[in-house]
């Protein structure tokens, strides 16, 4: 139990030297905000892939934070073992080691699928060892875990940015419509990944815990703002929890359906998902139908650079 109030304390140094919120630091570091808290207040052990993201965050030593070494400083990471390190053409990651493994997994599960994605591709992607991927990211299933977590947290700095200085609950809830859209190839990409999710969630317990927890949150995101919407009078007297279900179940169909072919080979398109969405908030929720019902797609569809669920 000392051991591990000292570490806790170590990484608590780590966060205050970086000059982040505890919040930033678990986005940086791909690690549920709350497992960093209990793990900070004791009642939860780091892991030794969590000490490594750490470690990397904060340029230290993962043998400094776990007491076995007196030093700080950096170690490297681990060598190749069966797969040699490939020349490297990127000296220091962008946002560090753990977050370019993550973007490229994202990547690379977006383009052949999560099963047909191998730790080799990925350290391949990263320039850098099939170990050092390990290091990280002990197994599969904290790699799906990360990218998805990674996606998350992406969509909601998205969704805070975009909507800072909306006052309208009705232009609010626009506002999140538009950002699930999948108009770009980093949109795609992410509702790609999203429903590599879905299925795993199925046969995974602990992926199906984080599906429902996320989709929790985003259904709560969107039934705060019809409620908000209600009482600012341009939304109906309507169950904004209900409300928010169906929404979310309408903006999920349509983007598999314009995922399902590429663009402008026909079928859905994610104009037809845009113009449907913000038809279903003026004719199901408004409190007076829009003067045109069927609004044209954002006028500059790729301002947003990604978007996911």
């Amino acid at each position: 139990m000392r051991q591990q109030i000292q570490v806790a304390e170590r990484v608590r140094r780590v966060i205050e030297d970086v000059g982040c919120s505890q919040r930033e630091f678990a986005r940086r570091i791909v690690m549920d905000p709350s497992k960093l808290s209990r793990s900070l207040g004791g009642s939860r052990r780091f892991t030794v892939a969590e000490l490594a993201r750490i470690a990397d965050a904060g340029n230290v030593d993962a043998g400094w934070l776990l007491g076995t070494t007196a030093s700080p400083e950096p170690a490297p990471e681990p060598a190749a073992t069966a797969v040699p390190e490939a020349p490297s053409r990127v000296v220091a990651p962008e946002g560090g080691r753990p977050l370019q493994i993550v973007r490229e997994t994202v990547r690379l599960i977006a383009e052949h699928g999560f099963h047909a994605v191998r730790v080799a591709d990925i350290a391949a992607a990263c320039d850098t060892s099939t170990a050092a991927i390990h290091y990280h990211f002990p197994g599969r299933a904290e790699l799906l875990e990360a990218a998805v977590r990674w996606c998350m947290d992406e969509d909601t700095a998205r969704r805070a940015a975009r909507i800072a200085e909306v006052d309208d609950a009705r232009e609010e809830l626009r506002q999140l419509i538009a950002l699930q859209v999948p108009y770009t190839a980093q949109q795609r990409r992410q509702w790609l990944v999203w429903m590599d999710l879905w299925a795993e969630a199925a046969r995974s317990t602990a992926v199906g815990r984080l599906h429902a927890d996320f989709y929790r949150q985003w259904r709560q995101i969107v039934a705060e703002v019809i409620r908000r919407g209600i009482a600012q009078g341009v939304f109906r007297s309507v169950d904004p929890e209900f409300s928010a279900l169906r929404l979310t179940a309408l903006v999920d169909g349509l983007a598999t359906q314009v995922l399902a072919t590429a663009p402008g080979e026909g079928g859905t398109s994610a104009e037809d998902m845009h113009i449907a969405c913000d038809a279903y908030v003026d004719t199901e929720l408004s409190a007076r139908r829009a003067a045109h019902p069927h609004p044209d797609p954002d006028p500059d569809p790729h301002h947003s650079s990604d978007a996911g669920p």
